[in-house]
Protein backbone atom coordinates (compact mmCIF):
# COMPACT_ATOMS: atom_id res chain seq x y z
CA UNK A 1 0.00 0.00 0.00
CA UNK A 2 1.19 3.06 -0.71
CA UNK A 3 2.66 5.47 1.69
CA UNK A 4 0.15 8.58 0.93
CA UNK A 5 -2.93 5.87 1.28
CA UNK A 6 -5.12 4.95 4.49
CA UNK A 7 -7.42 2.54 3.09
CA UNK A 8 -7.13 0.25 0.78
CA UNK A 9 -10.22 -2.05 -0.52
CA UNK A 10 -9.27 -4.72 -2.87
CA UNK A 11 -11.62 -6.72 -5.18
CA UNK A 12 -13.59 -7.12 -2.10
CA UNK A 13 -16.96 -9.48 -2.33
CA UNK A 14 -19.10 -10.20 1.12
CA UNK A 15 -21.23 -13.99 0.23
CA UNK A 16 -23.82 -14.16 3.06
CA UNK A 17 -25.90 -17.38 3.28
CA UNK A 18 -29.56 -17.31 3.26
CA UNK A 19 -31.75 -20.07 4.33
CA UNK A 20 -34.31 -21.29 2.54
CA UNK A 21 -36.99 -22.57 4.90
CA UNK A 22 -37.95 -21.87 8.26
CA UNK A 23 -36.22 -23.27 11.73
CA UNK A 24 -38.10 -22.87 14.42
CA UNK A 25 -35.45 -24.23 17.05
CA UNK A 26 -31.63 -25.25 18.11
CA UNK A 27 -33.20 -29.20 18.01
CA UNK A 28 -34.29 -28.54 14.78
CA UNK A 29 -31.52 -26.56 13.06
CA UNK A 30 -29.10 -29.51 14.19
CA UNK A 31 -31.21 -32.40 13.00
CA UNK A 32 -31.48 -30.88 9.81
CA UNK A 33 -27.23 -29.60 10.18
CA UNK A 34 -26.65 -33.28 10.63
CA UNK A 35 -28.67 -34.51 7.82
CA UNK A 36 -27.44 -32.15 5.56
CA UNK A 37 -31.05 -31.05 4.52
CA UNK A 38 -30.22 -27.31 5.14
CA UNK A 39 -30.77 -25.25 1.39
CA UNK A 40 -29.26 -21.92 1.46
CA UNK A 41 -29.67 -19.24 -1.37
CA UNK A 42 -26.34 -17.53 -1.45
CA UNK A 43 -26.47 -13.46 -1.15
CA UNK A 44 -24.01 -11.27 -2.37
CA UNK A 45 -23.71 -8.08 -0.13
CA UNK A 46 -20.53 -6.80 -2.15
CA UNK A 47 -19.08 -7.28 -5.37
CA UNK A 48 -15.95 -6.21 -6.73
CA UNK A 49 -15.47 -3.33 -4.60
CA UNK A 50 -12.65 -1.76 -5.32
CA UNK A 51 -11.17 1.58 -4.35
CA UNK A 52 -8.64 3.94 -2.23
CA UNK A 53 -8.63 6.93 0.28
CA UNK A 54 -6.23 8.43 0.49
CA UNK A 55 -4.56 10.02 4.16
CA UNK A 56 -6.86 13.18 4.92
CA UNK A 57 -10.04 12.83 2.54
CA UNK A 58 -13.13 12.24 3.37
CA UNK A 59 -15.46 9.79 1.09
CA UNK A 60 -19.05 10.14 1.45
CA UNK A 61 -20.85 6.53 0.35
CA UNK A 62 -24.24 6.82 -1.46
CA UNK A 63 -26.79 4.17 -1.88
CA UNK A 64 -30.17 3.31 -1.71
CA UNK A 65 -31.12 1.04 0.84
CA UNK A 66 -29.92 -2.23 0.81
CA UNK A 67 -27.22 -1.05 -1.42
CA UNK A 68 -24.77 -2.34 1.01
CA UNK A 69 -23.25 1.01 2.30
CA UNK A 70 -23.32 -0.50 6.44
CA UNK A 71 -21.74 -4.24 5.51
CA UNK A 72 -18.75 -2.23 3.29
CA UNK A 73 -17.98 0.23 6.19
CA UNK A 74 -18.47 -3.28 8.73
CA UNK A 75 -15.74 -4.84 6.37
CA UNK A 76 -13.24 -1.94 6.22
CA UNK A 77 -13.52 -1.13 10.14
CA UNK A 78 -13.00 -4.97 10.86
CA UNK A 79 -16.06 -5.97 12.44
CA UNK A 80 -17.01 -8.59 9.20
CA UNK A 81 -14.27 -10.29 7.53
CA UNK A 82 -14.80 -10.31 3.23
CA UNK A 83 -15.52 -13.56 1.63
CA UNK A 84 -12.96 -12.35 -1.22
CA UNK A 85 -10.37 -9.63 -1.62
CA UNK A 86 -8.33 -7.77 0.75
CA UNK A 87 -8.64 -4.70 3.30
CA UNK A 88 -5.50 -2.89 4.01
CA UNK A 89 -5.44 0.19 6.50
CA UNK A 90 -2.58 2.07 8.15
CA UNK A 91 -3.39 3.85 11.93
CA UNK A 92 -6.03 3.86 13.99
CA UNK A 93 -9.61 3.10 13.36
CA UNK A 94 -12.33 4.63 15.16
CA UNK A 95 -15.61 3.07 14.07
CA UNK A 96 -19.26 4.64 15.07
CA UNK A 97 -21.80 2.68 13.41
CA UNK A 98 -23.99 0.63 15.97
CA UNK A 99 -24.13 3.44 18.71
CA UNK A 100 -24.65 1.48 22.20
CA UNK A 101 -24.51 -1.86 20.68
CA UNK A 102 -22.30 -3.03 23.26
CA UNK A 103 -24.66 -1.72 26.64
CA UNK A 104 -25.79 -3.43 28.97
CA UNK A 105 -29.73 -2.82 30.44
CA UNK A 106 -28.85 -3.18 33.90
CA UNK A 107 -25.79 -1.38 34.12
CA UNK A 108 -25.39 2.25 35.28
CA UNK A 109 -24.01 5.27 32.41
CA UNK A 110 -21.38 5.09 34.55
CA UNK A 111 -20.69 1.34 34.32
CA UNK A 112 -21.68 1.24 30.68
CA UNK A 113 -18.70 3.78 29.93
CA UNK A 114 -16.32 1.05 30.77
CA UNK A 115 -18.21 -1.72 29.20
CA UNK A 116 -18.68 0.07 25.58
CA UNK A 117 -14.87 1.38 25.88
CA UNK A 118 -13.60 -2.06 26.93
CA UNK A 119 -15.68 -3.21 23.56
CA UNK A 120 -14.37 -0.14 21.31
CA UNK A 121 -10.33 -1.07 23.12
CA UNK A 122 -9.75 1.17 25.43
CA UNK A 123 -8.32 0.62 28.71
CA UNK A 124 -9.36 1.07 32.25
CA UNK A 125 -6.69 3.77 32.52
CA UNK A 126 -7.60 5.42 29.12
CA UNK A 127 -11.43 5.49 30.37
CA UNK A 128 -10.49 6.95 33.78
CA UNK A 129 -8.79 9.93 32.37
CA UNK A 130 -11.58 10.85 29.75
CA UNK A 131 -14.45 9.79 32.11
CA UNK A 132 -15.09 13.64 33.08
CA UNK A 133 -15.02 14.60 29.48
CA UNK A 134 -17.30 11.99 28.05
CA UNK A 135 -19.75 12.72 30.85
CA UNK A 136 -19.87 16.07 29.94
CA UNK A 137 -20.47 15.80 26.25
CA UNK A 138 -23.01 13.61 26.80
CA UNK A 139 -24.99 15.89 28.59
CA UNK A 140 -26.26 13.50 31.23
CA UNK A 141 -25.39 14.62 34.20
CA UNK A 142 -26.55 12.72 37.42
CA UNK A 143 -28.29 10.52 34.95
CA UNK A 144 -25.12 9.18 34.49
CA UNK A 145 -25.60 6.79 38.12
CA UNK A 146 -29.40 5.84 36.39
CA UNK A 147 -29.69 2.06 34.66
CA UNK A 148 -29.38 2.44 31.16
CA UNK A 149 -32.86 0.44 31.23
CA UNK A 150 -34.41 4.02 32.28
CA UNK A 151 -32.52 6.02 29.35
CA UNK A 152 -34.84 7.10 26.00
CA UNK A 153 -32.96 6.56 23.05
CA UNK A 154 -32.01 9.69 22.31
CA UNK A 155 -29.90 9.77 26.16
CA UNK A 156 -28.09 5.55 24.51
CA UNK A 157 -27.13 7.38 21.38
CA UNK A 158 -25.65 11.03 23.39
CA UNK A 159 -23.66 8.37 25.81
CA UNK A 160 -22.83 6.09 22.94
CA UNK A 161 -21.39 8.70 20.55
CA UNK A 162 -19.53 10.72 23.33
CA UNK A 163 -17.66 6.95 24.22
CA UNK A 164 -17.01 6.68 20.88
CA UNK A 165 -15.30 9.94 20.03
CA UNK A 166 -12.99 10.69 22.36
CA UNK A 167 -10.16 8.97 21.16
CA UNK A 168 -7.89 11.11 18.55
CA UNK A 169 -8.28 8.14 15.62
CA UNK A 170 -6.49 8.27 12.21
CA UNK A 171 -9.83 6.93 10.55
CA UNK A 172 -13.23 7.89 11.56
CA UNK A 173 -15.54 5.20 10.22
CA UNK A 174 -19.39 7.16 10.40
CA UNK A 175 -22.84 5.06 9.83
CA UNK A 176 -25.53 7.72 10.17
CA UNK A 177 -24.44 8.98 13.55
CA UNK A 178 -24.98 12.31 12.76
CA UNK A 179 -28.50 11.87 12.99
CA UNK A 180 -28.54 10.73 17.09
CA UNK A 181 -30.27 12.94 19.66
CA UNK A 182 -32.34 15.98 19.36
CA UNK A 183 -31.70 19.24 16.95
CA UNK A 184 -29.33 20.67 19.71
CA UNK A 185 -27.23 17.73 20.24
CA UNK A 186 -27.37 16.81 16.83
CA UNK A 187 -25.32 20.08 15.98
CA UNK A 188 -23.13 19.76 19.12
CA UNK A 189 -21.68 15.78 17.12
CA UNK A 190 -21.54 17.31 13.78
CA UNK A 191 -19.33 20.40 15.33
CA UNK A 192 -17.21 17.29 17.35
CA UNK A 193 -16.49 15.66 14.03
CA UNK A 194 -15.70 18.65 12.17
CA UNK A 195 -12.68 19.49 14.70
CA UNK A 196 -11.81 15.95 13.90
CA UNK A 197 -11.76 16.74 10.43
CA UNK A 198 -9.70 19.82 11.22
CA UNK A 199 -6.77 17.45 12.25
CA UNK A 200 -6.72 15.91 9.12
CA UNK A 201 -8.43 12.60 10.34
CA UNK A 202 -9.60 10.10 7.14
CA UNK A 203 -13.30 9.64 6.61
CA UNK A 204 -15.56 7.49 5.17
CA UNK A 205 -19.05 8.36 5.69
CA UNK A 206 -22.43 7.00 5.04
CA UNK A 207 -25.52 9.39 5.31
CA UNK A 208 -29.11 9.28 3.51
CA UNK A 209 -28.93 13.15 3.28
CA UNK A 210 -27.17 14.29 0.32
CA UNK A 211 -26.65 17.40 1.16
CA UNK A 212 -24.76 16.18 4.13
CA UNK A 213 -22.37 14.37 2.33
CA UNK A 214 -21.65 17.63 0.00
CA UNK A 215 -21.10 19.72 3.17
CA UNK A 216 -18.91 17.24 4.72
CA UNK A 217 -17.26 14.71 2.36
CA UNK A 218 -14.37 15.89 -0.84
CA UNK A 219 -15.11 12.63 -2.63
CA UNK A 220 -18.06 10.23 -2.88
CA UNK A 221 -18.47 6.34 -4.22
CA UNK A 222 -21.87 5.44 -5.44
CA UNK A 223 -23.59 1.71 -4.38
CA UNK A 224 -25.81 -0.17 -6.47
CA UNK A 225 -27.30 -3.93 -5.06
CA UNK A 226 -23.58 -4.34 -3.70
CA UNK A 227 -21.31 -2.61 -6.65
CA UNK A 228 -19.96 0.18 -7.12
CA UNK A 229 -20.92 1.90 -9.56
CA UNK A 230 -19.55 5.96 -9.65
CA UNK A 231 -16.43 7.35 -7.90
CA UNK A 232 -15.00 10.61 -7.63
CA UNK A 233 -15.56 14.33 -6.55
CA UNK A 234 -18.49 14.55 -3.96
CA UNK A 235 -20.17 17.49 -6.91
CA UNK A 236 -19.67 14.75 -9.70
CA UNK A 237 -20.68 12.12 -7.65
CA UNK A 238 -23.72 13.91 -6.21
CA UNK A 239 -25.06 14.82 -9.48
CA UNK A 240 -25.04 11.02 -10.75
CA UNK A 241 -26.70 10.37 -7.91
CA UNK A 242 -29.51 12.55 -7.67
CA UNK A 243 -29.78 11.56 -11.40
CA UNK A 244 -30.21 7.75 -9.98
CA UNK A 245 -32.88 8.84 -7.23
CA UNK A 246 -35.15 11.17 -9.50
Amino acid sequence: MKKDVAVSVNNVGMRFNLSQERVDNLKEFVIKFLRRDLKYNEFWALKDIDFEIKKGERVGVLGLNGSGKSTLLKVVSGVLKPSVGSIETRGVIAPLLELGAGFSAEYTGRENIYLYGSVLGYTKEFLDEKFDEIVDFSGLGEFIEVPLKNYSSGMKARLGFSIATVVEPDILILDEVLSVGDKKFRKKSENKIMSMFDEGVTVLFVSHSLEQVKRLCDKAIILDSGRLVAKGPVEKVARIYKNMTE
